[in-house]
């Protein structure tokens, strides 16, 4: 086998992610449209971005399905046309009709767009892991890396199109872009055939670790998604990625407002965005190196060592601890995903991991529920105050701790 085929995948599959990644930035494109469509309300404009994680979540999970019944490249090939469809239709709403137009934005942004990324993520996610057997945490890191920084790669050129050519005609570039980046990914990336498989397990073989939590390596059982649901470990990990998940959300989307409140910059909250990229790249490395149990327990002590710095920020009012602490929710958070993708192939198998995945990254839609739920009714609550969200990162963070360890006992029950 010629290795350096992987790495090429692994390229490509990371610039394919930059791109799909531009549906996170739905911030970029809220406030010129709103400039177009003033009738809209911000509740309005942000049920788009839920819709569309839904549908995120739901394309992952038809990706999932589709793995078994159409090869890598039909796939690709599908969400393609779902994001060619969906950009290029936005870019045809009417001006002159505010409520139809909302109603084309869910459709066509929501539906199609979180669709169509989420298919593409799954067949990305599915198929570079099973070239990566022996460095699963690391490809997904690298991977998710570009998923997680596209709209701040990209964000800036995005905003500079606005600004010269309008929103309407930015969105009908950006499908025929992102289409074009998904054929591309068609036609380079493959699946491993049965030779390449065969010396991928020996490479697997002779980088296995055992997780200390496991009493046997893993992936030694094959689990169906039926099996999956009915272990208590895949609960208590759901629950633990939730957890921190909404921990991280509670500051995310108020990262740059934060920063500024304390006496920085809005610059400076983007330092989120970057050291959710190097998260990626941690949490892999470690997953790799350590095992699940060690990896699990650092990311939750950057989100614990997060809320501990936020509060004294806070308290203190002094800017060092806010920005320590942003920088430790941006490695948390990032790091979710990947230990994410990492774990369900290594425990239950890389098998059925495209559908396994698929059902694990519906923990989202909870996360981006109560997250934000939270943080703007604490927010409300004290009066425009941080603190009581940075309190409640900590309360966050020890909840996962306990999760944490359920984790661990079930792990050695059903191992």
């Amino acid at each position: 086998m010629n290795t350096n085929k992987r790495w090429l995948y692994l390229g490509t599959a990371t610039l394919t992610l930059l791109f799909l990644g531009l549906i996170y930035a739905w911030s970029i494109f809220r406030t010129p449209l709103g400039e177009i469509f003033p009738d809209w309300s911000i509740s309005q404009m942000s049920l788009t971005f839920t819709i569309s994680m839904i549908f995120f979540c739901l394309g992952g999970f038809a990706g999932g399905l589709m793995s078994k019944k159409f090869s890598v490249r039909v796939r690709f090939l599908i969400s393609a046309v779902m994001l060619f469809v969906g950009f290029f239709a936005v870019s045809t709403i009417n001006t002159a009709n505010p409520g139809g137009s909302l109603t084309m934005l869910y459709i066509f942004y929501g539906v199609f767009g979180g669709g169509g990324v989420g298919v593409a993520y799954n067949t990305v996610i599915g198929t570079l892991n099973k070239w990566f057997p022996d460095k699963v945490g690391l490809a997904s890191g690298i991977m998710l890396m570009g998923f997680g920084l596209g709209g701040l790669v990209l964000g800036s050129v995005v905003n500079s199109m606005i600004g010269s050519m309008g929103i309407l005609p930015v969105f009908k570039i950006l499908g025929i872009v992102i289409a074009v980046i998904c054929v591309v990914a068609a036609f380079i990336i493959k699946a491993p055939s049965a030779e390449d498989s065969a010396e991928l397990a020996q490479l697997a073989a002779a980088s296995v670790k055992t997780d200390s939590t496991d009493a046997k390596p893993a992936a030694a059982k094959e689990y169906t998604a039926g099996e999956m649901l009915k272990t208590a470990r895949f609960w208590f990990f759901t629950v633990w990625a939730i957890l921190l998940n909404s921990a991280g959300l509670l500051v995310i989307n108020s990262a740059a407002n934060i920063s500024v409140a304390f006496g920085g910059t809005a610059v400076l909250g983007m330092i989120v965005s970057l050291f959710n990229g190097a998260g990626r790249i941690v949490a892999g490395n470690n997953f790799d190196k350590f095992g699940r149990k060690m990896a699990t327990i650092v990311n939750n002590a950057f989100m614990l060592a997060a809320g501990i710095f936020l509060t004294l920020g806070g308290m203190s009012s002094k800017y060092i601890f806010i920005l320590i602490g942003l920088i430790f929710v941006g490695l948390a958070y990032g790091g979710c995903p990947t230990i994410t993708s990492a774990y369900i192939n290594k425990a239950f198998g890389p098998a059925n991991f495209p559908t396994n995945f698929s059902i694990a990254n519906f923990s989202l839609i909870p996360a981006a529920t109560i997250g934000p739920m939270i943080s703007s009714a604490l927010l409300e609550a004290a009066g425009g105050s941080y603190n009581t969200n940075f309190y409640a990162i900590i309360g966050f963070s020890v909840a996962a701790l306990v999760m944490w360890v359920l984790l661990n006992m079930s792990s050695k029950e059903e191992a």
